[in-house]
């Protein structure tokens, strides 16, 4: 019971933080930004606590906070009169930062993409990290997996698709990483590529019209910089229906994780 009573304490704070930082931004804060500046008010709250407690923030101060696009909150009272382009553009503008060529792993991406799949561009209401072999495959297994379904709010509902990603923070292995990509439409709904802005002009080119051809969702992001990736779509990834004898099979393998 005190620790049930510790953890609602914490989460009041940190709604009480993001109020205020919202009250600072006339032009609305992106969850991940959010989150990061909370962390630096105050650097002893958890990151998952602090994931928890915003990504709702809208529902749960309905007549406080609103949000005008996917996966950005603003203030309702800053939203009378606003141009949501103009706020968007603002906000992916000031979200950029140059930081010093660093080498980073995979798995650094993995999270702050499932945050920006689930709660900026909305794509799945649940995500979670895989990584490794854990369908068993010489297939592959996606970075980031999800899941979208409808909620009990919603008038008209739609059956469950499975949203699936390849993060890749080398540049050499992109054509390998569009080959996963393809395979893992499958058994997915929808398939994200995500690969660093970190290359040149002509395979950028190539590599988006591959993704359009294939109905394939292409992403960029800054490879140097994991707490703030920089995530910007470039493809929308198309909805096709999978082979549900493959989707049912990975699906069984992990869901516990992605469906309890």
């Amino acid at each position: 019971m005190v620790k049930a009573k510790s953890q609602k304490g914490t989460s009041e704070k940190i709604r009480s933080i993001a109020l205020e930082l919202l009250g600072q931004h006339k032009e609305g804060i992106n969850f991940s930004k959010l989150k990061n500046m909370i962390i630096e008010r105050d650097p002893v709250l958890n990151n998952n606590t602090i994931r928890g407690a915003i990504w709702d923030l809208d529902a749960t101060f309905p007549e406080k906070v609103c949000k005008p696009a996917r996966g950005l909150f603003r203030l309702v009272d800053f939203s009378k009169n606003t141009d949501i382009k103009d706020t968007v553009s603002e906000i992916e503008e000031s979200d950029f930062c140059d930081s010093e060529i660093k080498k980073h792993c995979e798995s650094d991406f993995y999270q702050p993409f499932a945050d920006y799949l689930q709660n900026e561009i909305e794509e799945v209401t649940h995500a979670h990290v895989l990584g490794g072999n854990v369908f068993g495959q010489k297939w592959g297994t996606p970075d980031v997996i999800g899941k979208k379904e409808s909620k009990r709010s919603d008038i008209i509902k739609g059956n469950v698709e499975i949203v699936s990603s390849e993060i890749k923070t080398n540049t050499d292995q992109l054509i390998t990483a569009f080959g996963q990509a393809c395979a893992y439409k499958i058994f997915s709904h929808k398939v994200y590529l995500v690969v660093p802005q970190q290359f040149s002009r002509d395979d950028r080119d190539r590599l988006d019209s591959l993704c359009q051809i294939c109905g394939i969702g292409l992403i960029m992001f800054d490879s140097t910089s994991p707490s703030n990736p920089n995530f910007s779509i470039l493809v929308r990834a198309l909805k096709h229906e999978p082979d549900l004898f493959y989707t049912n099979m990975n699906m069984a393998k992990i869901e516990k994780k992605l469906f309890s």
